[in-house]
């Protein structure tokens, strides 16, 4: 990683880089278990920011491991010193195992990202980013507005549920809020995400040349710009 926060060296697809890993558990305001992992600095050095990722629909095979977010966590501690908690959504299955409940359309679904928050909190983790990508970024747009993030990042948010009042409350908060949007988004293109959250004045929308909805091929593209945005925002 040079100086401006991007990978100065090809890192094979699948390396796993140093840090340190611990599986965790989140106990949600509704009495559920969902399990995740932790992913710090190695070697002791304390984590400049943290990433709480959200990840795609699990009805469509999104889990904690899909491959955007499990590349942060395998790469960005040891890269960025970035603390990078993952976890699987209410009903979601990964390696990791099955977390309690059932998908519930990003309903629920809120319930699990505020025990996130307060996990990373009660950790005394430093500067709480969310990552969000498709459903995920959905729900950081629906239930994420909390005073305790310094920001968030969507990635190919389609703004499905999305309503005018819950954009209204981003608004209103002056949270940094930055989209990136595939070029070629099944969803939600540039110029149509731009129109969308216009309702934000803080929001800033990056279209992605030729990127796609599952962003194959440029999960690199993806972390460069959450750790540029993470470590130097």
């Amino acid at each position: 990683m040079d100086e401006d926060g991007r990978v100065s060296e090809p890192i094979r697809a699948n390396a796993i880089l140093p840090s340190v890993r611990t599986d965790i558990e989140l106990h949600t305001a509704d009495g559920l278990r969902l399990v995740g992992e932790l992913a710090l600095p190695p070697d002791g050095r304390p984590p400049v920011a943290t990433l709480i990722c959200l990840h795609p629909l699990p009805t469509h095979g999104g889990m904690m491991d899909s491959h955007v977010l499990r590349k942060a966590a395998w790469r960005l501690p040891a890269l960025a010193d970035l603390a990078v908690l993952r976890f699987n959504t209410r009903g979601t299955s990964s390696d990791r195992g099955t977390s309690q409940g059932a998908f519930d359309a990003g309903q629920g679904e809120r319930y699990d990202l505020a025990a996130a928050i307060e996990y990373a909190e009660f950790a005394e983790l430093p500067r709480i980013w969310l990552l969000g990508w498709s459903f995920g970024a959905d729900l950081v747009v629906r239930h994420g507005c909390d005073p305790s993030i310094a920001g968030a990042i969507l990635l190919s948010p389609p703004l499905r549920w999305v309503t005018p009042d819950e954009l209204a409350v981003w608004a209103a908060s002056g949270t940094p809020l930055i989209a990136l949007i595939p070029e070629h988004d099944d969803y939600l293109r540039p110029d149509e995400a731009r129109r969308r959250f216009a309702a934000i004045p803080q929001a800033e929308v990056v279209g992605v040349p030729d990127a796609k909805h599952l962003w194959v091929g440029d999960a690199d593209t993806v972390l460069d710009e959450v750790v540029r945005r993470v470590t130097h925002g």
